[in-house]
């Protein structure tokens, strides 16, 4: 599935944990999606999926965090692209 970032941060807290939002977008989805990761590790990832802004087609919501569940190649470029963004 083809997406674009929006942009992207990551953080960490005193206890080294991760904390980052990236919001994107989906080929063929109206709504812009932000994804906000957390990590104790920096290896094992939780996530929770959110419109970026304003409400948009529930059906697309489902789709898009079915994609998130199921296609590796995304989830890592997320995970990537937040990371990325400790570096600059």
């Amino acid at each position: 599935m083809e997406y674009q970032i929006m942009k992207a941060d990551m953080a960490q807290d005193d206890e080294k944990h991760y904390l980052g939002h990236v919001t994107f977008t989906l080929a063929g989805h109206q709504s812009q999606y932000e994804i906000t990761l957390f990590s104790k590790n920096g290896k094992e990832w939780d996530y929770s999926l959110n419109f970026a802004g304003d409400s948009g087609i529930e059906e697309e919501f489902l789709k898009a965090d079915e994609l998130l569940e199921e296609d590796d190649d995304l989830f890592d470029a997320l995970v990537d692209a937040a990371m990325d963004s400790m570096e600059q």
